[in-house]
């Protein structure tokens, strides 16, 4: 599903050439579930944002589904974003004054879908991840772990291929975090969700099936998780 090949992504500070990426080449299949590791310069952000086709590499190929997309315009990675790949972040980023189910059709508005076929759909991804009972409720009104539900929500609601999760427990306490991951690891059991998640937490990089480890933008380590 997704093949990366030699990708690498160069930025210019003044004068001064910054490799964020040197040549990596990576392999992931459907129903996967990745962690992507590294310190803090190490590329992994870098590598997200050209996965979900937020950025566009200096070099290198990247297929999704058998389509090459590296070198896509801004038009073309809108629509890849919008069919393929379902985004949650560390800071949530609901809209605050909608409901949960009124955040969770947004995604939806955007790829055209009528009203009433919206609201069966974000219904049924607020179900999935337990929130039934929270669907009328504001972000102000949840816990910081059901607001961070109805993010995972949003994220699946389209039926994306993948699913990229940048530091997604990083504003959480350690038990409402572990309680995401778990939510996590059902989605990839029980759905088949392709999850990809960015972390410098250990905790929550050993509890997917497979880490990757980036240093200075290389590929370190690729290796499963013995679980």
């Amino acid at each position: 599903m997704i093949e990366v090949s030699n990708l690498s992504k160069l930025y210019w500070t003044g004068l001064i050439e910054v490799k964020a990426l040197r040549d990596v080449s990576i392999m992931m299949g459907d129903g996967e579930y990745v962690s992507i590791m590294g310190p803090s310069g190490s590329g992994k952000s870098t590598l997200m944002n050209l996965l979900g086709c937020l950025d566009t590499p200096s070099s290198g190929s990247y297929r999704l589904d058998g389509q090459e997309v590296s070198a896509l315009n801004d038009d073309g990675l809108a629509r890849i974003r919008n069919r393929k790949i379902g985004f949650v972040f560390q800071t949530f980023n609901l809209l605050p004054r909608l409901t949960s189910i009124a955040n969770v059709e947004l995604p939806m508005i955007y790829s055209g879908l009528n009203r009433k076929d919206r609201k069966e759909k974000a219904i049924a991804a607020l179900e999935k991840v337990g929130l039934a009972d929270r669907m009328l409720h504001r972000p102000n009104e949840l816990s910081g772990g059901q607001t961070q539900r109805v993010a995972i929500a949003r994220a699946l609601v389209n039926n994306p291929s993948i699913i990229l999760a940048d530091e997604p427990t990083g504003n959480l306490d350690r038990e409402t975090g572990r309680d995401i991951i778990n939510l996590f690891q059902k989605l990839n059991l029980e759905f088949g969700v392709t999850l990809i998640i960015v972390t410098h937490d250990m905790e929550v990089g050993r509890s997917s099936k497979r880490l990757i480890q980036l240093v200075d933008g290389r590929l370190v380590k690729d290796e499963k998780v013995d679980t």
